[in-house]
């Protein structure tokens, strides 16, 4: 009576298949609301810990074996990090009446556990709204888009994993520019449609990556694009990384402003780079990262004043913890980019109070940096939001509710036209992001 007991609170609690499609009132329909175990049924389900069939029962009344039940319980123990103090008693409770069988069927369950969780979802949707008013031209809000991220992750065996990842962009209102002229009418996403595809694992002991991917490196400030090819990752001290293959996003610094710059239409470049990474202490890292484009189809080259078939980049950095909440961020790149009038050296520092947790409900931070990152100095870098831009940002992270994320900044200064001439710029942006 108490092992049938005992089996019976089990399937109530922690059976977990494919399916997470819950009724409204009762999250198991199956499970009478007066039953003893329903409430404790309810908040492991409320947790994430349990879930049940694809039409929500669990099939508590069905007889079951020893065996299954030690997979039941593999399955609750596989999940206990999403568990408090007492749903961990619980299932610490279960796997001691269930060690024996758990012991003799250690591969088996595991086998079961891969199969069931073989390809794993998330995701971002976004709603951003965006400002710029420079100085001489009408404010513009084309920036302005709502966003979505999908990503499915596979396992292909106990090493390799397969993960493929769709971006979308569709922009609200029109972008112009320096001149007034709409380069993007609102409604437009076909242009900001990625599509990253690509294999991760150990290749020889080096971990290795292979496909259509972001090899973001270092903190950004050079490049924060995609690549087809490979990178392989290797080192325990100082952590070591390098690609090579095809450059797969935009340089479109010359149709800003009537710039003079380079704008790669006419194919990819063969791109490399490297990077190390330092940690000197628990509270500070070192980076260092060097980019290479090469076989540059003279098509692409939007000034007389540039002879280039070879472009490198280099980016020096560093991170660290100055007081509790407190942190501060410096980085700096250089380029041998020769365009007739403008700087190829860039840098920016950042001070940040707090930190933004998705897992935890109100959390936030407060952060401030000062900018100088002109064309010359980038390929496309994630801090660039006017593409060649000098001044001093402030903004804020709050994240309202679990895997919800606000943020707002407000970023003052000059577009760099060339080395003579800027125009007064600032931007402003609200932005709301959902993840799953």
């Amino acid at each position: 009576m108490k092992k049938k007991l005992v089996a019976s609170l089990a399937a109530a609690m922690v059976m977990g298949v494919a399916g997470t499609s819950f009724a409204a009132s009762n999250p198991f329909v199956d499970v009478p609301t007066k039953h003893w175990s329903y409430d404790a049924v309810s908040k492991l389900a409320q947790a994430g810990i349990v879930d049940g069939y694809a039409d929500g029962k669990f099939m508590g009344d069905k007889m079951l074996s020893r065996y299954e039940m030690a997979q039941i319980v593999a399955k609750a123990m596989a999940r206990s990090d999403k568990a408090d103090a007492a749903q961990k008693a619980t299932i610490d409770k279960l796997a001691a009446e269930f060690k024996t069988e758990l012991e003799g069927l250690n591969v088996r369950v595991t086998a079961v556990e891969n199969k069931i969780d073989n390809v794993k979802w998330g995701g971002e949707i976004r709603e951003r709204f965006d400002s710029v008013k420079q100085e001489g031209f009408a404010r513009d809000t084309g920036n302005s888009h709502s966003y979505v991220d999908m990503w499915a992750t596979a396992q292909i065996n106990p090493d390799w994993i397969g993960k493929a990842e769709y971006e979308s962009k569709k922009h609200l209102s029109n972008s112009v520019d320096a001149k007034g002229n709409v380069i993007r009418a609102g409604g437009d996403e076909g242009e900001d449609n990625t599509t990253r595809v690509f294999v991760q694992g150990p290749l020889f002991g080096v971990k290795t990556t292979v496909g259509k991917f972001n090899p973001f490196t270092g903190y950004g400030l050079v490049i924060d694009d995609s690549m087809t090819g490979a990178q392989f990752e290797f080192g325990n001290v100082v952590k070591a990384r390098v690609g090579y293959g095809k450059y797969a996003g935009n340089i479109d610094n010359a149709s800003l402003a009537n710039r003079p710059g380079i704008n790669f239409t006419n194919g990819s470049p063969t791109y490399a780079f490297g990077e190390l990474d330092y940690a000197v202490n628990k509270n500070t890292n070192v980076k260092f990262a060097y980019h290479n484009l090469s076989n540059i189809n003279a098509a692409d080259v939007t000034t007389a004043n540039m002879h280039q078939d070879s472009i490198h980049y280099t980016e020096i950095g560093f991170d660290t913890k100055l007081a509790a909440d407190w942190s501060f961020m410096a980085t700096y790149a250089k380029s041998n980019l020769d365009i007739a009038n403008q700087d190829n050296k860039g840098y920016l520092t950042q001070v940040t109070y707090k930190a933004a947790d998705l897992k935890k409900e109100k959390s936030y931070d407060i952060y401030t940096n000062y900018r100088n990152i002109p064309i010359g100095s980038q390929i496309d870098s994630t801090w660039d939001y006017a593409r060649g831009i000098k001044g001093v940002q402030v903004g804020f992270d709050y994240v309202p509710t679990t895997n919800v994320k606000v943020n707002a900044f407000y970023l003052t200064g000059k577009n760099i036209i060339d080395a003579n001439t800027t125009v007064d710029a600032k931007i402003y942006r609200a932005q709301v992001e959902f993840f799953f």
